[in-house]
């Protein structure tokens, strides 16, 4: 329960709850209020829910709504809706594999596991870690966290790190002009150890790593948490998503690394409120509330942006809760 509002300027749950949103509510009660909640298959009938639902393959894919003449010959277009629609089943509706629609959707998943033991497809027949840990992410919460697949896949991403204990993704170290259609279709490129990490993919990458009981004390994973904590609100080393700004694009659920992303990560690794890099993360949310008590997400303004900025506030304190709960760190 989130008791330590007194760290923040403004109370934010009166514009958490200042919109119709069962989902959101259901989740603001149980974890931030510690009031008495329904089952949470109560969310799953809900019209937004349902409507997911119902576009759902035979196969427990979802079909990619837009044309697909993307950038990545070979891309799986169907992997990456399905990962985009299990974001929503699983974060916002509370999904679990007790629905046969999640059991669906995470044999459709492994049917993409090569193996070698990642999950390819996005990225046309390269490596893809960022999106590897993303999608595990989502199975650990609806209960996979025992299937012998999903654990070759974390056993995937531990094998893929760099000297520094983060991750990359290996197209990040071929020039664009380099990255031909045949290139995509290609064989994997192989990782260069010696490179620095790249937050962008460690943070994407440690999310399941840190989801997993099994997982989340090895030396191996808070040597990464370590790696991923110096770089809080640092530029990344890589082009993709560098600038500093990016710490400061918010989404929920979850999709690329963010500050809410690392700090919601870094708190079920057991890092602490007193470290000097998570303190500066915290102090950022402390002296960036808004007017409503809420916090900028960097997506702008109108009623998609609205929702989503509720959500994050949600996000955001409950991983004010996680470094001030108890004894307060």
């Amino acid at each position: 329960m989130f008791t330590n509002l007194e760290i923040l300027e403004r109370n934010p749950i009166p514009a958490l709850l200042s919109q119709p949103d069962e989902a959101l509510q259901y989740f603001i009660n149980r974890d931030l209020l510690g009031e008495p909640v329904s089952s949470i298959e109560t969310l799953w009938e809900l019209s937004g829910a349902n409507l997911l639902v119902k576009k759902q393959q035979k196969d427990g894919s979802w079909k990619y709504p837009g044309v697909n003449s993307g950038s990545v010959p070979g891309q799986n277009y169907s992997l990456l809706e399905t990962y985009r629609n299990l974001r929503m089943l699983v974060e916002v509706y509370g999904f679990n594999r007790a629905n046969s629609t999640i059991r669906k959707a995470a044999e459709y998943v492994f049917s993409c596991q090569t193996a070698e033991g990642d999950i390819r497809g996005i990225l046309g027949n390269q490596y893809m870690p960022y999106y590897h840990g993303a999608i595990l992410e989502l199975l650990i919460k609806a209960g996979y966290a025992d299937d012998p697949r999903l654990k070759i896949g974390l056993d995937w991403l531990l094998s893929m790190q760099q000297e520094d204990s983060g991750w990359i993704v290996p197209t990040q170290l071929v020039p664009w002009k380099e990255r031909t259609p045949e290139f995509w279709q290609s064989d994997p490129v192989q990782l260069d150890r010696s490179k620095p990490h790249a937050h962008m993919a460690t943070g994407m990458v440690l999310r399941p790593l840190a989801e997993h009981p099994d997982y989340r004390s090895k030396p191996e994973v808070i040597a990464a948490g370590e790696a991923l904590k110096v770089r809080i609100l640092k530029p990344d080393k890589y082009n993709d998503r560098k600038a500093r700004s990016y710490w400061l694009k918010f989404q929920f659920p979850f999709w690329w690394n963010s500050l809410v992303t690392t700090m919601d990560t870094l708190a079920k690794l057991g890092f602490k409120r007193q470290d000097a890099d998570i303190s500066r993360g915290l102090d950022w949310f402390i002296s960036h509330q808004e007017e409503d008590g809420l916090w900028p997400t960097g997506y702008g303004s109108g009623k998609k942006a609205g929702e989503n900025r509720r959500w994050v506030g949600l996000a955001i304190c409950r991983s004010l809760s996680y470094f001030y709960q108890g004894d307060k760190g």
